[in-house]
This record gives structure tokens, C-alpha cells and sequence, in this order.
């Protein structure tokens, strides 16, 4: 690391940072998932009340596809700004617009009182929100990555993932707080505002402490090496230098984002397509596999650190595929031990953890933040788009569906487990093109 050596400690500045970005980032997963919880009451205030229940239904799954299909748009965007600018300055940028969209949208006219100016203007601002959330997880890996020393990369990396995973486990416990706590009618009428209020509060209180978060040492290490003149050119250095690098990326974030929609996002509702069990129950042990995924990806982010990556990968790849089918078998025979195999299953999914700390070494500074951010929403667009229209639809055929998809990525994971364990090691994360 420039300035430092690599073995060095993690001084408390570090710590700072890393707890900044954790925060933050747990705040944007929450802003970002509002819409998921509340989709029904949000079609019901900003479309025609006559509307057919199938067509109000493709409405609010339309909106929330939307906000991914946005994503890499914003990703290329913000990330080709962050390699030529900064990462800080992209930091400030993605949270005012985040703040800036969703205060827009707590205070919107419904469509009672615009028409159809009011889902315009939503459909708009889910637009903007996406593109600003395009840019955060690619973002909070490479800050973090380029500020703490190499020895506590991988386990730096894999707490800010597991963060992602807290701001969804809070989301969880604040609108089941918010709907037994508002009657329908309420929260049709003023009681969506809410999480667009809080969720803009919560976002800037990370702001109020950007201004003491350093820029990145690799950002300014790169700047002063480079001639005055130098003039970056992000995305037309990683088409010429890195397409094994974006090939490998959109590798390794099609794992990332599948398990992250099947097992955080889609399971409940894809299971309840086909099994039959008591709602509480599965709504706590839903809960709980999340924070056992928490556990698992520091878990994972901090044996990796020791151990060969590739060998790890898959193993807990391995791992993963038999508890998908472990968990699915245990449905079709009682689901007595819902609670445990869902924490298994959870934990087995923090794979997810260890993975981020590849990606930042796959692409030098001068690019990383473009390439990363490319990889990633492109990643998470198509899985984000295709796969829960794809699962939803063939699980109504096949049950297992959602394992067997599972499995399949899993199965991915360990041809890449197999190709970085016989992988040279990488370039200093620190190198540059």
C-alpha cells in the first residue's frame, strides 16, 4: 500500500472508515429495497384505482426492475467519474442524489392528485435512485480496499458485504414494525411516506461526516505519478487491457447477485408458491438465515485471508449446493427444523463475503472503480431482471426450481474455485495501466 507496508496494522483512522462504509452501506441497502416491501400500496397511489389486479401487479414489479435496469447506466457513469476524480468526490455525489430522490419521493402528489404526471415523475425518480445505487456496492469494496493495509483485505471487504445483508435484515424488522403498527388504510394514505422519510434521514447522517473520510492513498498515489497532462480514460483502457478481467468479474458478481435474490430476496415467495407453512414461523427463520448469512460472509472473508481463495470458493460452493438441497428436501418432508436449515442455508450463502476481495485486485486503480462497477450492475441487471420473473414462473411447474438454480451457480463457483486455486498470484493491488 503506498506509504505503508502491507503487513502494517489497522490504525484507528482505518477503523473509522471501514465503520463509515459499513453504515453507509447498510443505509443504502435499506433505501434502495423501500420499494419492495410497499410496492402494492405505491402502485395503488400513483395508478388509476380501476386498474385490472394482474396489469397493477406488472406495474409494481415493472418499477422495481426498473431501479436495477438503471443501475448500470449509473455504474458507468459514477465509476468512469470516480477513477478520474475520485472516490470520495463519487461518494458525496451518489449520496445527495440518493438523499435528493427519495426525500422527492416521500413528499410526491399521488395520482389522485396529479394524474398521470405523478408515476412519471415516481418512475423518474426510481430511475435517478438506481443510478445512484449503481455506483455504492462496487464503491464501499474499493474505498475500503484501498484504505486499509493488504493483510486485512479480504476480511475488510467481507464486512462491508455482510453490511449490505444488515440494512436488509433491518428493512425486514422496520416494515413488519410499520404494518402492525398502521392500519391499511393508514399506510395507503400518508403511512408510505414514512420509509422514504426515514430512509433519507438515515442517509444523511453518513454525510455528516464525509468531510473527515480521506481520499483514497492508491487515488492520490496514481494522481501524483501521472504528468500534469495525463487525461484517464477508464472505460477505453479496460476494453483494450482488462477483458479477461470484465469476463472474470461478470463471473464472479452473477454469483454475488444470484444468491443474494434467490436466498435473501425471492425464497419466501417462491416457497409459499408450492409449500405449505405457518407464515410466523417462516418469516423468523427467514429473518434468521440472514443473520447467519452475516455471520457467514465474515466467516468466509476471514478464512480466505489464510487460506488459498480458489480453495475456498469451492468448498463453500460445495457446501452451498448440498444445503439448497438439504433445505428443499426438508420442506417436502415436514419442515419441522425450518429454523435450522434456514440458518444453514444462510450461512452457506455468506460465500458471497469472500468474493469482492477478488474483484478489486482484477482491475488496477487507474480503472478499478469503472471496471468493478461494470461488472457488477451489468451482473446484477440481467440476474436482477430475468431471474425473478424465470424462477417465479418455473417453480409453479417444478418445486425444486429455486434449488436447482442455486445449485447451478454453485456449480459455477467451483470452476472458478478450481481456476484461481491454479491462478498465479495477482498484480499488486496497487498497480495501474
Amino acid at each position: 500500500m503506498p506509504s505503508r507496508s502491507q503487513y502494517a496494522l489497522m490504525s484507528s483512522k482505518d477503523r473509522n472508515t471501514l465503520l463509515f462504509i459499513c453504515f453507509s452501506s447498510a443505509v443504502a441497502f435499506f433505501d434502495f429495497l423501500i420499494y419492495l416491501y410497499i410496492s402494492d400500496i405505491v402502485v395503488a397511489a400513483f395508478f388509476p384505482a380501476n386498474a385490472n389486479p394482474t396489469v397493477a401487479r406488472l406495474q409494481g414489479l415493472g418499477i422495481f426492475a426498473i431501479g436495477y435496469l438503471a443501475r448500470p447506466l449509473g455504474g458507468i457513469i459514477f465509476g468512469r467519474y470516480g477513477d478520474i476524480k475520485g472516490r470520495k468526490p463519487v461518494l458525496l455525489i451518489s449520496m445527495l442524489v440518493t438523499i435528493a430522490s427519495l426525500l422527492a419521493m416521500a413528499l410526491l402528489p399521488t395520482y389522485a392528485e396529479w394524474g398521470l404526471i405523478a408515476p412519471a415523475l415516481f418512475i423518474t425518480l426510481r430511475l435517478i435512485q438506481g443510478i445512484a445505487f449503481g455506483l455504492y456496492a462496487p464503491l464501499a469494496w474499493v474505498f475500503v480496499a484501498e484504505h486499509v493495509p493488504r493483510q486485512y483485505l479480504s476480511v475488510a471487504c467481507s464486512y462491508v458485504t455482510a453490511s449490505f445483508y444488515v440494512g436488509v435484515l433491518f428493512s425486514n424488522a422496520f416494515f413488519l414494525w410499520l404494518t402492525n403498527t398502521m392500519t391499511p388504510e393508514q399506510l395507503a394514505d400518508y403511512g408510505w411516506r414514512l420509509p422514504f422519510l426515514i430512509g433519507a434521514v438515515l442517509s444523511l447522517l453518513p454525510l455528516l461526516v464525509w468531510r473527515w473520510i480521506d481520499e483514497s492513498p492508491f487515488f492520490i498515489e496514481m494522481k501524483n505519478s501521472k504528468p500534469s497532462d495525463y487525461v484517464i480514460k477508464p472505460f477505453s483502457l479496460i476494453l483494450k487491457h482488462c477483458k479477461h478481467s470484465i469476463f472474470i468479474g461478470m463471473v464472479l458478481t452473477t454469483i454475488i447477485s444470484s444468491i443474494t435474490t434467490v436466498v435473501i430476496l425471492l425464497l419466501p415467495d417462491l416457497i409459499e408458491l408450492r409449500f405449505t407453512l405457518d407464515r410466523d414461523l417462516f418469516g423468523f427463520s427467514h429473518s434468521l438465515g440472514i443473520v447467519f448469512m452475516i455471520f457467514g460472509c465474515v466467516f468466509y472473508g476471514i478464512i480466505s485471508n489464510h487460506q488459498n481463495f480458489g480453495k475456498i470458493l469451492a468448498i463453500g460452493s460445495t457446501l452451498l449446493i448440498v444445503q439448497i438441497f438439504a433445505f428443499f428436501y426438508h420442506l417436502q418432508s415436514s419442515g419441522d427444523y425450518i429454523l435450522i436449515m434456514y440458518a444453514l442455508l444462510g450461512f452457506s450463502a455468506g460465500i458471497v463475503g469472500m468474493i469482492p476481495a477478488i474483484l478489486v485486485q482484477l482491475f488496477p486503480t487507474n480503472v478499478r472503480l469503472t471496471g468493478i462497477a461494470f461488472c457488477y450492475n451489468m451482473a446484477y441487471g440481467i440476474v436482477g431482471v430475468l431471474v425473478p420473473f424465470g424462477l417465479g414462473y418455473a417453480t409453479l411447474y417444478v418445486s425444486f426450481s429455486p434449488a436447482l438454480y442455486i445449485a447451478f451457480i454453485g456449480f459455477v463457483g467451483i470452476i472458478m474455485g478450481i481456476y484461481f486455486y491454479n491462478l498465479p498470484e495477482f498484480k499488486k493491488i496497487d498497480h495501474v495501466i
